[in-house]
C-alpha cells in the first residue's frame, strides 16, 4: 500500500502524522473487506457467500463503510508505525496513545487523509558536558551518627512487655490502633478505617500523625480528635523548594478522627555490651566489632551518595545548557511514580491515597502540580544520561558481566551459579547492563569535569538530599 506521511511539530514534544491512502487503495480495500463480508453473511433468498455486492450495499451500506474506514485506519497506521525506518521522534511514546483529530470521510472519488496526534521522544541535544565545575559539600561520619545507628539497632532488638491494665501511653510505646475519619455528624465515613495499625509512639509514621493524640490513652479507651495539619512552607511558591513540595497529602486540611486504643506494649532496651553484639549477630565478639562494623557501613552508605550528589551536580550543570521540553505523557508517568513512592512512605496503595486525598477535600490536580518541577527535573537528567550513553556508545562486554557477576556474588556471599542464573533471566540482565552503562558514563563525568570540595555538612543531611 502507498501511503504518504507529514509530520507537523506541535508544541511539548506532541507532534501531528497526516496520512494519506490513495483512492485507488481505499477502493481495493474496500473490494476486499466486501468480499469478506459476503462470503459470511446471510441473506434470505441467497446462498451462503453469493449475495452480489450491490445488495450488501443497499443494505448495509453506511455500516459498511464505517467498518472499512476503521480496518483501512488501522491497517495503514500499524503499517507505518511498524516500519524499523521510522525515526524516533516520529514515533509515539509507548505511553503516548494517537488520537485521530478529525474524523475523516470514506469518499471513493478522492485519496482518504486523517491526522493522529500523539507524544514522541524530545528531541536532546547537548551542548556541553566536559570542562565543567561544580561544588559538592562534604561530610564524614563521627561519633554521633555512630551512637545514634547503635541506638536503632538497641531499639530493633528491646525487648516487648504488655503494660499493666489502666496503664496511660507514653512516648515509646508501642501502640495498636483502630481510626477511621467522622463526618460532621460524628459517623465513621466509609473506606477511611484502618484496624489494629500498630506504631511506636513518637515514631511519626501515621499519616495523620497520631502519636500525641494516642499519649495519655489507655487500653480500650476511644476518643475524637480534631486535627489541623499546616500547609506546607512550599505552598508559598517558593522555587527553592520546589523539590519537596506536596510531600503530606493533608497539608492544609482539617480532619475530624476517632482513635481507639486496642493494646499497649513497652520496651525494654538491652544493655549495651559484649552480649548485646553477639545477639545481634553472632560474628561479632565485642560490642567495639559491632561498633567497628557499623562504622564501615555508614561510610560505605555515604561513599556511595556522596557519589550520587556528585553526579547529580554535574548533570544538573550540563542541563542548564541543555533544554527540553518534556511531552505530557512523559510527565503524567513520572508523577505517577511519584504517587506510588508517597504512597509506599505511608504503607498504603497508590488507589487509598488518591482516596485520601479526595476524602480531605483537597484537589488531587492541585496536589500533583505541586510535583510537577521535581518531575520535570527527573526526567530532564534521566534524559541527558541516556542521551550521553548513547551519544559515547557506551556498552558493558560480556568480560565486563562476567566481571560483574563475579563481584555481585562476592558481597553478597552467593553462590556464583545462583547469581548468574538470576541475570540471565531478560529482565535483570537489562538491568544489570543499564546499570554498567550508567557507571561507564559516570566515571567519564568524573573524569572529564572538576568537583570542587565545598562546605561541611552532617551525615544526616547529605543522607537526606540536603547536600
Amino acid at each position: 500500500m502507498s501511503v504518504t506521511k507529514e509530520i507537523t511539530r506541535l508544541e511539548k514534544s506532541n507532534v501531528k502524522l497526516t496520512l494519506t491512502v490513495p483512492k485507488e487503495d481505499v477502493r481495493s480495500q474496500y473490494g476486499d473487506i466486501i468480499r469478506d463480508f459476503a462470503k459470511e453473511v446471510q441473506i434470505p433468498g441467497f446462498r451462503k457467500g453469493k449475495v452480489p455486492t450491490e445488495v450488501l450495499e443497499r443494505k448495509f451500506g453506511e455500516a459498511l463503510k464505517g467498518e472499512a474506514l476503521a480496518k483501512i485506519i488501522e491497517k495503514t497506521v500499524k503499517e507505518v508505525f511498524d516500519d524499523e525506518n521510522l525515526p524516533r521522534d516520529e514515533r509515539p511514546l509507548p505511553y503516548s496513545q494517537p488520537e485521530i483529530q478529525e474524523e475523516p470521510k470514506l469518499d471513493f472519488d478522492q485519496d482518504l487523509s486523517f491526522s493522529l496526534a500523539y507524544d514522541v521522544f524530545p528531541q536532546v541535544n547537548i551542548a556541553r558536558w566536559k570542562g565543567l565545575e561544580v561544588e559538592v559539600s562534604e561530610a564524614k561520619v563521627t561519633d554521633d551518627d555512630l551512637n545514634r545507628e547503635l541506638e536503632e539497632i538497641r531499639d530493633r532488638n528491646a525487648f516487648v512487655f504488655d503494660r499493666e491494665d489502666g496503664a496511660e501511653a507514653r512516648n515509646g510505646d508501642i501502640a495498636t490502633i483502630h481510626y477511621c475519619e467522622l463526618n460532621e455528624a460524628g459517623e465513621a465515613l466509609p473506606d477511611t478505617g484502618r484496624e489494629d495499625f500498630v506504631f511506636t509512639l513518637g515514631s511519626k509514621q501515621s499519616v495523620y500523625e497520631l502519636d500525641d493524640d494516642v499519649i495519655g490513652m489507655k487500653k480500650g479507651e476511644a476518643k475524637d480528635v480534631t486535627k489541623t495539619y499546616p500547609e506546607d512552607p512550599a505552598d508559598e511558591n517558593s522555587a527553592e523548594n520546589s523539590d519537596d513540595l506536596g510531600k503530606h497529602p493533608l497539608s492544609g486540611q482539617t480532619v475530624k478522627l476517632r482513635i481507639t486504643l486496642n493494646a499497649l506494649k513497652e520496651k525494654k532496651l538491652p544493655d549495651l555490651d559484649d552480649d548485646f553484639a553477639q545477639d545481634v549477630d553472632e560474628k561479632y565478639n565485642t560490642l567495639d566489632d559491632l561498633k567497628d562494623s557499623i562504622r564501615k557501613r555508614l561510610e560505605n552508605s555515604l561513599e556511595k551518595r556522596m557519589k550520587e550528589v556528585k553526579i547529580d551536580k554535574l548533570l544538573e550543570k550540563i542541563a542548564e545548557d541543555a533544554p527540553i521540553t518534556l511531552p505530557e505523557s512523559m510527565i503524567r508517568l513520572e508523577l505517577s511514580r511519584q504517587l506510588e513512592n508517597l504512597s509506599g512512605q505511608f504503607g498504603v496503595d497508590a488507589e487509598d491515597m488518591l482516596k485520601l486525598i479526595s476524602q480531605t477535600g483537597s484537589s488531587i490536580g492541585r496536589i500533583v502540580e505541586k510535583w510537577r518541577p521535581s518531575a520535570e527535573k527527573a526526567i530532564h537528567l534521566r534524559l541527558i544520561v541516556d542521551t550521553l550513553i548513547e551519544e559515547q556508545k557506551l556498552e558493558a562486554s560480556d568480560e565486563e558481566i562476567e566481571k560483574e557477576l563475579e563481584k555481585i556474588a562476592g558481597e553478597s556471599n552467593s553462590p556464583l551459579e545462583d547469581v548468574k542464573r538470576y541475570y540471565s533471566e531478560p529482565d535483570a540482565a537489562g538491568y544489570l547492563k543499564g546499570k554498567m552503562r550508567e557507571n561507564k558514563l559516570f566515571d567519564l563525568l568524573f573524569a572529564e569535569n572538576k568537583i570542587k570540595a565545598g562546605s561541611e555538612v552532617s551525615f544526616l543531611d547529605i543522607m537526606a538530599n540536603n547536600g
